[in-house]
């Protein structure tokens, strides 16, 4: 028997989340990509080059960051925002979700 995975079952229809965080360099993103695909938390994580410009410490930085954009569910959101949470490289993290829309 084939297994179907948790995200294409269509008798168990299932709230989707997209999660979005950033991290400073590719090797953390796969790293941290690796570490929730592994633990079956999202069904797709890609990954990003970015620009971002933030205040941190009362000065304006404008740094390289690569996104990472998790598909996930709403069951298994918890997981991952403690999964991200306990493994993330930053001191504070950002961490984002977003229901899509339908259509």
């Amino acid at each position: 028997m084939d297994m179907i995975p948790f995200f294409l079952d269509p008798l168990h229809p299932m709230d989707y989340l997209i999660a979005i965080t950033t991290v400073g360099s590719r090797p953390e993103a796969q790293a941290l990509a690796r570490q929730i695909m592994a633990q079956r938390l999202a069904t797709c994580i890609h990954i990003h080059e970015i620009e971002s410009f933030y205040y941190w410490e009362e000065k304006l930085q404008q740094e390289p960051e690569f996104r990472l954009l998790c598909k996930t569910t709403t069951s298994q959101y918890p997981n991952l925002e403690r999964l991200i949470q306990d493994h993330h490289p930053y001191d504070l993290p950002a961490l984002y979700a977003i229901r899509p829309g339908s259509g």
